[in-house]
């Protein structure tokens, strides 16, 4: 059997969701399949990073037709580690969605949850603008349905939202795609940075504006200003798991931008080189102020962690912004960690939810649940770490984008506005511990007549928690482990750097693991 792990990375959901379809009345059977399935992906994408950060980028011509012609996978660093974030968060999500029978609130949970693996993995993997659409709309379709799953009344109303914002952002993606295949023959991104850095002054506006169409569907996918207001109640209004999983959505789009943006409109894109930036860096700061506002202004724990990712997401755009030779370590070094803990604030949240029968999560004080002293510990242990405070490794995850931004033009408005955001999330999250676990109505009011409704007996399942310890232990390793960490990151981004040898090996080498292959980039030139 063919090992690649390039091309398994994408059968391997893709397969599992079909053998589950066929199971769709043995819940028993669709568990373990799905679940060995997300294990099995972990080892197969900690076997792809492991190749990649030994090797030059690798590709896999699919149907044995070279680039720009056939559709190419391409595996380097970058794709590499946001595999085994995935394949890390699935395997995480969909244990405590198993444990906790969420799995069994509607039908199709685990085909759509594979499905949408399947979606992320091909956006990652992919090599041309074309089927990254095509991987676009499986993981939103997916993710339609995962929103949806339970069919509770605020589900269905955040799903519609989601729904029509992501629909026009697709319209936009194939005009833009439309044009530059009109403009440039190709769809290819390696051949798209060729032909875009000896761009003709004649097509150079129409290009650019097809740049900035792929900017808007990307800043809708990542939740960047104005595009952001879908995010805070989807992620609020689905189910744990499905909202834990949730926390890679968004950093497709920023994946997106750093791919596409990065490498057709890069250095070597003449007159159009940086034609993202200047946009990024403002609308970062702007979002990232708006995220840290919402979060004073949210009603619910989970409103608070849904702009808690969109503050995260705004700290990552506003690295790629600065675009600095050391922000890019700095930046994936805060995505591993921003990912994870947000993550694991969602699916506590769901713990937290069923402590307080008559409250839920809501901000309003209740009587003291179950194990209130340990779920608020591990609520301060996350609180820490997704504000940015010493010494857990948000710290050093926003330091070092900050350190990376020192000789930036507008310095001190990047640091006025993180430092000022930050202040505002360290208040909001204050105050979320203090009403949810510090606030608490003394048991004995239980006898006021007027309080007896809410004196209904808690119940915690806790049944998948092992989960919440898994993703948020990966925020103690970022800490213990910081320096071989930031070393990964390093590299990735000095392969990243070298834009011309992602060219030449996708345009000019045999596909990955496939030694016989007989047609090649130069013999059709």
């Amino acid at each position: 059997m063919n090992l690649n792990p390039v091309i398994w990375s994408l059968l391997l959901p893709l397969l599992s969701a079909i053998v589950l379809l066929l199971l769709s009345q043995r819940i028993k059977w669709q568990r373990s399949i799905s679940l060995f399935a997300s294990s099995s992906l972990v080892l197969i994408t900690f076997y792809a990073m492991g190749f990649a950060l030994s090797s030059t980028p690798q590709t896999y011509a699919l149907g044995n037709w070279p680039a720009p012609f056939g559709i190419i996978l391409v595996l380097d660093q970058l794709s590499g580690l946001l595999l085994v974030i995935t394949a890390l968060l699935s395997l995480a999500a969909l244990w405590c969605a198993v444990r906790q029978n969420t799995d069994q609130q509607g039908v199709h949970f685990h085909v759509l949850w594979q499905l949408q693996i399947f979606g992320l993995n091909g956006a990652f993997l992919t090599g041309d603008l074309f089927n990254l659409f095509v991987f676009f709309e499986v993981l939103l379709l997916a993710s339609y349905g995962l929103l949806l799953h339970g069919g509770r009344r605020q589900n269905t109303k955040a799903g519609l939202h989601y729904v029509v914002i992501n629909l026009l952002a697709s319209s936009l993606f194939l005009f833009a795609v439309g044009t530059l295949y009109g403009i440039l023959g190709t769809l290819n991104m390696a051949d798209l940075a060729q032909k875009i850095a000896h761009l003709p002054a004649d097509n150079q506006p129409i290009v650019a504006a097809a740049g900035l169409l792929l900017l808007v569907v990307f800043a809708v996918k990542s939740a960047l200003f104005p595009l952001y207001l879908w995010l805070p109640k989807a992620y609020a209004n689905t189910t744990a798991p499905v909202a834990a999983l949730f926390a890679i959505m968004t950093k497709v789009g920023v994946y997106a931008i750093i791919r596409v943006h990065g490498m057709l409109f890069g250095e070597n894109a003449g007159a159009l080189a940086g034609l993202h930036l200047p946009w990024l860096l403002w609308l970062g700061l702007i979002t990232l102020l708006l995220a840290a506002f919402g979060t004073l202004a949210a009603t619910t724990l989970r409103q608070t962690i849904a702009y808690l990712v969109l503050a995260s997401v705004a700290t990552l755009l506003i690295a790629i912004g600065i675009n600095q030779t050391q922000t890019l370590p700095a930046l994936l070094f805060y995505l591993i960690h921003s990912t994870f803990i947000a993550a694991g604030l969602f699916l506590l949240a769901d713990y937290v939810r069923q402590g307080r029968p008559q409250h839920a999560d809501r901000l309003i004080a209740d009587f003291a649940m179950p194990r209130n002293t340990l779920i608020g510990g591990v609520y301060l242990f996350a609180a820490i770490a997704i504000s940015g405070m010493p010494p857990l490794s948000g710290f050093f995850g926003k330091l070092l984008i900050l350190q990376s931004s020192i000789q930036h033009p507008y310095f001190w408005w990047i640091l006025a506005t993180i430092l000022l955001s930050n202040l505002l999330i360290i208040i909001a999250l204050v105050r979320v511990g203090s009403v949810l676990f510090y606030q608490t109505l003394p048991r004995e009011r239980c006898h006021d007549s007027a309080l007896q409704t809410q004196c209904l007996p808690p119940h915690i399942n806790p049944q998948g928690c092992g989960a919440i310890v898994g993703l948020l232990s990966i925020g103690i390793l970022l800490t213990l482990f910081a320096q071989p960490i930031y070393q990964i990151t390093e590299s990735i981004s000095a392969q990243w750097q070298q834009v011309t040898l992602y060219q030449q090996q996708v345009l000019t080498t045999a596909p990955f693991d496939n030694p016989n292959k007989t047609l090649y980039w130069e013999d059709i030139k």
